[in-house]
């Protein structure tokens, strides 16, 4: 994309939940050496939704930091994508876009396809963006990810939500052209209907996603996209954070490049933080580990960035960013810290009950029990309907 048309991201904000579980507890319950855990799968510790807490919480309270330093009067479209809707019908933006006092002069919509809907919806954004280049595009991705207790996928649980304002002249990462894409039927990952916790086949879905890769790779290159060794950093989709290093380690071998400890933790190393005290947040995750990677890197600017984004069932895709000069002022480094440390620790019987909570079916009225400090909550349900409030 050229100069003059530079879109990309212009802020990114993120936010997580009121309770954590360390993965030492987990494995002091189960009995699995810690080495599994923190080495293994590269997390320390899963972000755990209490009951006041969602998709449409998490998402507000990631957003309302960036409507505060910019406005909403240029936000003529909000898009949230996740895999965690709380409703069949009606946008959890829309909720969102009520918690922020946005103007009624505005589109919203839900994207979903697994993990990868936040990247269509800064696609999207961008797009909207070209066409009207006044106008911003508030883009949100939440998600709770939940597996079975004692299941293989239970230790990757996790959730937090990323929003991204997306502009003309942005302030942090312009978005180029052309993106590789993927799409292949297959059933690796998925949550029916009727199931409140996700379906997944772990080798499976590592084959699936490996498969993605190399896929959206090659569509990448063949499009007219930059060589490998141009990158200065790449930022992949973390269901776990060793997810990335088998997936860096694949796309430089396939592409002939030197593979060894050293070249992947150049590459991926600064991306990982984030993600391994959150855990799994679907379409959130890999903008998580742009905001590590913009936040703890050294000096990025004029730097082109790998992005990969990958979601079950499945769909990729592989693009790429230059990181914008000043970006460093417009970050949000310390806010992303402490929401990560103000998190409480609850011990393991806590965290099932949590997990066991499920909200009343019965269309009655039902208060739900305060036990959180955030900025938003799920307050009650009546009639069938969600009622949200600020504090």
């Amino acid at each position: 994309m050229a100069a003059d048309l530079a879109i990309g991201i212009h802020d990114l904000s993120f936010a997580t939940t009121e309770f954590v579980l360390p993965h030492t507890t987990l494995a002091a319950h189960n009995g699995t050496d810690i080495g599994k855990y923190h080495v293994g799968i590269g997390l320390r510790s899963m972000s755990v939704p209490a009951a006041d807490e969602d998709i449409v919480t998490m998402g507000a309270a990631a957003a309302a930091p960036i409507v505060a330093r910019h406005g909403s009067d240029q936000i003529r479209t909000v898009v949230l994508a996740t895999e965690s809707s709380v409703d069949q019908s009606k946008s959890a933006g829309v909720y969102v876009h009520s918690l922020l006092g946005m103007p009624s002069s505005t589109r919203v919509v839900e994207l979903k396809q697994a993990c990868y809907g936040a990247t269509a919806g800064l696609q999207f954004a961008a797009g909207l963006v070209h066409r009207d280049r006044t106008q911003r595009v508030l883009v949100i991705a939440s998600d709770v990810s939940k597996y079975e207790l004692d299941s293989p996928g239970e230790p990757t649980q996790g959730a937090a939500a990323a929003a991204m304002l997306v502009s003309a002249d942005p302030a942090l990462v312009r978005i180029e052209e052309p993106s590789g894409l993927f799409t292949a039927d297959i059933m690796d990952f998925w949550r029916p209907n009727y199931l409140p916790t996700a379906l997944v086949d772990g080798q499976d879905s590592i084959a699936a996603y490996l498969q993605a890769l190399e896929g959206a790779w090659k569509d990448y290159t063949e499009q007219g996209g930059r060589a490998l060794e141009e990158f200065r950093a790449f930022c992949y989709h973390q269901p776990f954070p060793k997810m990335a290093t088998k997936a860096h380690r694949q796309l430089l071998r396939s592409s002939g490049h030197d593979s060894d400890d050293s070249r992947v933790l150049r590459d991926i190393g600064h991306t990982t933080d984030y993600n391994a005290a959150v855990g799994n947040s679907y379409t959130a995750s890999m903008y998580l580990g742009l905001a590590s990677l913009l936040e703890s890197a050294d000096d990025l600017t004029g730097q082109p960035i790998g992005l990969f984004s990958y979601g079950s069932g499945s769909v990729a895709e592989f693009f790429a960013g230059t990181v914008v000069p000043g970006y460093r002022a417009h970050l949000r480094a310390a806010a992303h810290q402490e929401a990560i440390a103000r998190r409480r620790p609850v011990d393991y019987a806590r965290y099932r009950e949590l997990h066991g909570l499920s909200l009343p079916e019965d269309g009655g009225d039902h208060a739900v029990p305060p036990q959180t400090g955030g900025p938003y909550r799920l307050a009650a349900l009546s009639g069938h309907k969600r009622i949200y409030q600020p504090r």
